[in-house]
Parts: C-alpha cells; structure tokens; sequence
C-alpha cells in the first residue's frame, strides 16, 4: 500500500484526503523522507515559508506536493527550490492521487539525487549542494562527480571519466580532465570536504566512501 504523509497543520480537506484513493497516511511517528509528502501551501506567511524550508531540506523535497499555490512564477520558483510537484489550489482528487503516483514511482527509477555524507547531488539541476548551499559547478564537473559517484571507493579509468563525460572514445592529448578535476576539487575544499576526490594508484580518480571521510575528520 501507498503512503503519503500531510505536512501541514491544518486538517485535511477531505477533496484532498488521497485515503480515499487506497494511500494510507503516515502518523508523525512514522515519518521517513522516503514517502510522498503533501502540504497546502496557501495562506502561509513568509516566517512559516522559512520555518517549512528549514525544516524540510532539499532532498527531502523531492518527493512533496505543494498545494495551493495559484500563481505560474511562485510555482516555477518552487520548482526550482526543488519541490516534486507544484499545483494551484483547484486540483481534484483524482488528478493529484495520479501525481503522488508518478512521483512515487519515481524512487523506482533513475534516481534524481545522491548523498555523499553531506554532499547532495541533484542530477535534474545538475548541481551539488553542501548543507544546502550550491557549490556553482561546471556542466563537467558535476558530470564528473556524478560518475564518480556510481561507485564509491572504486577507481574510475580516466578513460572510463572521458568516455562517460565527455563522450570521447579516447584520452585528448589536452589536459582538459586534470583541469576539471582540480576545479572541482578546489570547491569542495571551499565547502569543507577536502580528499572527496582522490587520484587512484592506477591514474584514475576515485570517490572516498562517505563513512571513510567522516571518520578520517573525526580523528583530526
């Protein structure tokens, strides 16, 4: 059975109750961020915005409806906050049981995010954040750590790198990866997660295992 927990405090509207649709809903003791959320957004002031923003990070949010905001460009704004699905206030039931549907399934497919100890990669933005805050990477050099991230604490050839990122059959004579590597390198330093990346014996580059980096501060 579908679960869906109601993120807001008001009661739910029973046009919006998606019980009546076979989900069952979630009590607070129960809550995981592996389950679709929905809250009724209108009417809430800005310190409420704030205080649901705070307490709702971006990767819990990729699996919440937001309900009741009316106007095109909040909903593009929410979009971008990254929200799942953002809707004006006159949805029927039907219509969003069938949203919260494809936005469960999505944990089914491709995945949109990744979590390296505090790094969150968001593959849809093509952006990595750090405690939220965006790193401001090239196209490269998240494609970059995106791959690395397939198989952390693992080795990846750089030709496997070039292959994948570039879409190159072979190494370029230029130093081009290096040279992405160390830009990359240099804003996670920025952001506190110095030796994320780091060169293999064999000359390719390698993602150290979350667990491994927390330990390896913790020491210091």
């Amino acid at each position: 059975m579908r679960a869906f927990r109601w993120l807001t405090a008001n009661a739910i509207p029973p046009h919006l109750d998606l019980r009546d649709c076979g989900w069952s809903l979630l009590e607070d003791a129960e809550i995981s961020d592996e389950c679709v959320g929905i809250a009724h957004a209108r009417g809430m002031t800005p310190r409420r915005w704030l205080d649901f923003l705070e307490r709702h990070g971006r990767l819990a949010r990729r699996l919440m409806l937001l309900i009741g905001i009316d106007d095109a460009v909040d909903r593009a704004r929410m979009l971008r906050l990254g929200f799942g699905e953002v809707m004006g206030g006159d949805i029927a039931l039907p219509e969003l049981d069938v949203r919260a549907r494809r936005l469960s399934a999505l944990e089914d497919t491709l995945p949109r995010y990744r979590r390296i100890g505090r790094l969150n990669l968001d593959l849809l933005a093509r952006e990595a954040y750090v405690d939220e805050r965006p790193l401001g990477l090239h196209p490269r050099e998240f494609g970059l750590l995106w791959r690395l991230a397939d198989t952390p604490g693992r080795p990846v050839s750089k030709e496997s790198l070039v292959k994948d990122v570039w879409r190159m059959g072979f190494v370029p004579e230029t130093n081009s990866l290096a040279v992405n590597v160390s830009r990359l390198r240099g804003k996670l330093n920025t952001a506190g997660l110095e030796g994320l990346v780091e060169t293999a014996p064999s000359g390719g580059y390698c993602l150290r295992p979350a667990d491994t980096l927390l330990r390896t501060v913790a020491s210091l």
